[in-house]
């Protein structure tokens, strides 16, 4: 049977609605999953007239009376937002992005559903509605009780998995110890088993030039990674490293390696988007369930205007349908 996905809106007044109009409009996607959206229905009647779609919406109250047809999108109306602001972040739109993303994680958890894709979401909106999260990855750790979770982002070759994600770069070599570096090889290991990958090859970037050159340009190889690193072969997890970062990527890129286990958000973002801007996905690991999302923002600047590419949020909701949990 075809999953049932819930896709969650985004932001209202970014090209969340506009992305998930037309991914839902391509015949692939019902090929692959029966999608719900979990959103208002106005903003989606708004961005359904911008596009000049042949498809209409329905309105229902529960997963179980979802029966997508030709030609129709199901949908759960949260009833948050009736007028909003365009192309901007809005403490109404953080609120509202919040209460979609709540109410699928019930569904999900309630067996409702089989996996949660995301729209985009502003940090900043989420900010100005008083919420402390810096992102999806962790408000969704949080309301699942998840300790152990990791950000995986694939485009095209490359899948790069973080050790550490939302934060200023000068914070990050304090935030590279052994026990945080071994948690993230884990999860490498436990993103090649989704994606159905036999005999995986963890490859484990360095945090400095050269990943260090034995201590001449830091000491975090030394002292962290390098540690981590033998404690995984000894729990006998497939990793080797630490690896020079001006080089893991080029390795990766032509099948060297499975998975790269990047220290900083732009360390492993960087090249995957140089590559796959317009296709990367990104994966929650480590949540009690499948979780993806276009590798992308609100791009608020384009909003509503008819613009916005939805290939990424297709390549997500194919994935969606794709791993197995």
């Amino acid at each position: 049977m075809k999953k049932r996905l819930a896709i969650t809106m985004g932001d209202p007044g970014g090209i969340g609605p506009e992305i998930i109009a037309k991914a839902l409009n391509s015949s692939v996607i019902k090929s692959h999953c029966s999608p719900l959206i979990i959103g208002d229905a106005p903003v989606m009647e708004e961005a359904l007239s911008l596009l000049k779609l042949p498809l209409k919406q329905k309105i229902i109250k529960s997963p179980d009376e979802s029966k997508p047809t030709k030609g129709s999108i199901d949908i759960i109306d949260m009833g948050t937002t009736k007028t909003f602001n365009k192309n901007k972040p809005t403490a109404e739109g953080g609120k509202a992005c919040v209460s979609y993303i709540t109410k699928a994680v019930d569904l999900v958890l309630d067996g409702k559903v089989d996996g949660i894709v995301t729209a985009p979401i502003s940090k900043e909106a989420l900010k100005m509605a008083g919420f402390a999260w810096p992102g999806h990855t962790e408000m969704l750790a949080e309301l699942t009780k998840t300790k152990d979770y990791a950000m995986m982002l694939i485009g095209g070759p490359l899948k790069v998995i973080l050790v550490t994600i939302h934060t200023a770069l000068k914070n990050v070599p304090a935030l590279i110890t052994m026990q945080r570096v071994l948690k993230t090889i884990r999860l490498a290991k436990d993103a090649c088993d989704m994606l159905k990958i036999k005999n995986p090859r963890i490859a484990v970037a360095g945090l400095n030039p050269h990943a260090g050159e034995a201590g001449l340009f830091g000491d975090e190889e030394v002292k962290m990674i390098i540690p981590a690193v033998k404690e995984a072969i000894k729990e006998g997890l497939p990793a080797s490293g630490p690896y020079a970062p001006d080089t893991i990527f080029h390795k990766a890129y032509k099948g060297d390696v499975d998975i790269v286990v990047c220290m900083y958000h732009d360390q492993g973002l960087i090249p995957l988007k140089m590559i796959a801007f317009d296709k990367g996905v990104n994966v929650t690991i480590g949540l009690p369930f499948i979780r993806t999302s276009p590798d992308h923002g609100t791009a608020y600047d384009i909003a509503w205007k008819g613009a916005a590419n939805p290939s990424s949020m297709i390549e997500a909701i194919k994935m969606a349908a794709m791993l197995k949990i």
